[in-house]
This record gives structure tokens, sequence and C-alpha cells, in this order.
């Protein structure tokens, strides 16, 4: 054995041994700024994995549960997890009965205990992992039961974790879940009725839309369909209570439901999308709330193969969505220097509204086809193209070029165009 490697050994030895500063140690110089000392931190660890994984993970384990250090925590969180992922270098069926057990365990008592909430949403990320493991083969029986009591508890913050928990659990194994879709149904719509935090909701909102998403069976999706009116009022009332972030938190969870099941959505049509352009006309809303609502909509417009037609059958609200769009198309601004500027420049005077706008009635033109979207062009734009001010012919010619690129029937509106020329 040559002196580096007797070296490495010893350091080892050290870092797993009796004192556990040694081992914390190590973790913090796994995360210097130093490439040299990040380095030797690597080998080590490395060589901990190939050798000794039991007390590797028990060391971790022990940090994660007793270190005052909220970086060490989070640090032994994220290698936990990347050391039980089912990938090349999955440690778990490397380890002993008593190893695992411990582990199982020592996971579920610092999601009770973690108090910062990066740290706990870490841990949910590592029980998550483990879990999609080894949860289908029966592996972690304590695991849900404690999950179920987490969510009917008074602490919000275990109400949270496990939804976290059953969010990521449905993406990965959701059919281990399926046996229990009659208690998820009722811990979901207890949560999204009565809870009044919004964090709880908004990771109720993820697990219910996760899980929605992984059953096959038609029926099965339907047995949730009593729960979207509180999955939208989540929506609402984080409008209402001024908090933006959570609304759009929300927003983007809706739009992808509605791109993977807008067919659960359609016995609710009217009042879903209702609110959503209710949401977009707000103008006293931040402008990334609006246009969230505006690509929920557009969303389910081009949802054609999973619900053919849906749209289409809502005529008022279609002219009502292209109104909003032709107005977005008005937030353009005049610079004067434009006048006499010697180099074209296509983006100059474009806000974030004109490019949603643009961008929107061009998908939503593709989306509906020529027959559904002209005759509701024919009823707005002349009153834009007769109108005194700039802006409005420029959005005019704009939506009937985005038309036109989107339509495969561009001869129905040809006379438009030649009527916008000689207006403008």
């Amino acid at each position: 054995m040559d002196e580096s490697t007797q070296l490495q050994q010893a350091q080892l030895a050290a870092v797993l041994g009796g004192d556990p500063s040694q081992f914390e140690t190590l973790i913090s110089s796994l995360m210097s700024s130093s490439n040299e000392t990040r380095s030797q931190a690597e080998l080590i660890f490395n060589l901990a994995k190939q050798h000794d994984p039991n007390s590797l993970c028990l060391k971790l384990a022990h940090l994660l549960q007793f270190s005052p250090h909220l970086d060490a925590r989070a640090m032994s969180a994220v290698l936990l997890r990347k050391l039980l992922t089912r990938d090349d270098s999955y440690l778990w069926p490397r380890l002993s009965p008593q190893t695992q057990s411990s582990l199982k365990s020592i996971l579920l008592a610092c999601l009770q205990q973690e108090s910062v909430k990066s740290n706990t949403k870490k841990l949910c990320d590592t029980v998550s992992e483990l879990a999609s493991g080894i949860l289908p083969d029966n592996g972690w029986p304590e695991l849900l039961p404690f999950m179920f009591q987490c969510v009917t508890s008074d602490s919000v913050k275990l109400q949270e974790s496990a939804f976290l928990i059953f969010a990521q659990l449905s993406q990965y194994i959701g059919e281990s879940l399926i046996p229990f879709i009659k208690e998820l149904h009722g811990v979901f719509l207890q949560c999204l009725g009565s809870s009044t935090n919004f964090d709880v909701k908004i990771a109720a909102l993820n697990a219910v839309i996760n899980f929605i998403q992984c059953l096959d069976n038609s029926s099965d999706r339907d047995r949730f369909q009593d729960l979207l009116p509180s999955m939208i009022r989540t929506l609402t009332e984080a409008l209402n209570n001024g908090n933006e972030a959570t609304a759009q938190e929300a927003l983007e969870l809706l739009i992808e439901l509605a791109g993977t099941e807008p067919r659960f959505l359609r016995r609710q049509l009217v009042d879903v999308v209702g609110s959503m352009l209710q949401i977009a006309e707000a103008e006293s809303l931040e402008e990334g709330t609006r246009h969230l609502a505006i690509e929920f909509v557009i969303t389910l417009a081009e949802a054609r193969e999973r619900a053919p037609g849906m749209m289409r059958k809502l005529p008022q609200f279609i002219s009502r969505l292209f109104g909003i769009l032709m107005r977005m198309l008005l937030d353009i601004e005049d610079d004067p220097a434009w006048h006499s500027a010697e180099n074209e420049d296509e983006d100059a005077g474009e806000t974030s509204n004109y490019s949603v706008g643009q961008e929107c009635l061009d998908r939503l033109a593709i989306s509906l086809g020529g027959n559904t979207i002209v005759p509701v062009a024919s009823e707005q734009l002349p009153a834009y193209l007769a109108a005194p001010e700039w802006q409005k012919h420029h959005a005019a010619l704009i939506a009937l070029a985005q038309i036109a690129e989107g339509c495969s029937k561009v001869h129905r509106i040809d006379d438009y165009i030649l009527l916008s020329v000689t207006c403008d």
C-alpha cells in the first residue's frame, strides 16, 4: 500500500470514527469554494461510499438530525437523496437491514423536527426519492400511514410536507397510490376546502393535479371532479388576498392540468374559463398574473387532440379573449427617434404585453382555425381600423398578419388586408 493510499485510509477512518466533528468538517469541505479542498473531500466521500456505505449513510442521517448548522443539514439531505436515488450509484441494496430501518425512522423524525422551510423541502425530496424506489415492493409500510397522519394533524408544516411528498410520489410511482384513491380524495377535499394556509393549499393543489394525471381510468379521474371548484378557489382567494406569487404558482399548476387533462375541466368549463378571463381583464393585477391566465385559456384551445372542439363551443369566450389580446397589442411605445432611424429594429417599442398578445393571437388562430377566428376578427377589427389612433391601426394590421400566418384559410381574410391598407 503506497503512502497516499495509507493517508486516505487514515482520513477515512477518522471521518467515519467516533468524533462527529470530523465528519461535519468533511461535509463542509464538500461545499468549499476552494477546488483543491473540495476535490480532496470528494475523494474521501467516494471512498466511504465504496468501502463503508452503512457508516456513511448513518453519519449523514445523524448530521441531518442533530447538526445545529443549517448548511450541514441541507447538504446532508441532498447527499442522502443522491445516494438513495435509483441510479448507477444506488446504495440502498448494499445497506444492512438495520441501517435501512434506522434511515427510514430518522428521515420521518427529521420531517417532524426540522424548522427551516428550505431544508424541509430538501427532506421531502429525499423521502420521495427513497420511497419511489422501495414503496412499490412494500419496502416502507410506515410511510403512507405517517403521511395521512400528517395531513390531518394541526401542524401546517407537516400538512405541507405530506402534500409535497404525495405530489412527487404521484409523479414517480402514481400506481402505488391508486389503492388509496378514496383516502386521498378525502384529504384533498378537506384541505382545499378548509385550510387557510396558502402554502398548504398550493402543495395540495400540486398533489391533486399530479395524482389526476397519473390516473389512466377516466372514471377514477371523474371522482375528483368535485374538487375543481376548490382548486379554482385556491387561485381566486390568493388574488383576493393580494398574494399574487401564490396565485401565479396556482395558475402554473392549472395550466399543466389544462395541457395534459383538458377533459377533466369540461363539465365546469364555463366557470373556469370565465374566471381566467376575469383575471386577464383585471388591470390592477400584475402583468405576469394576467399573462398566465391567458396562457391557461390558450392551452385549452390548443388541446385539440385530447379535447376536440371544446373551446369552439364557447364563442362568447373566444370573442372576449380576442378583445383582450387586441388591447394588449395597443401597449406599444412611440419614440420620436424612430422617424429618423437608419437601421430597422422590428422589436423597437414592444412591451411584454405586446409580445404576449402577438404570440397568443398566432396560437389562437392556429388552434381554432379560420372558420372560428375570422368571424370574431371581422366583428372587432373594423372599429380598430376606423379609429384615429395609429396604435389601433397598427394593432389591427398585426392581428391580421398573425391570423394570416396562423390560419390555413388565408383567402377568407384577403378583404380585410385590402381594407386595412386603404384605411392606413
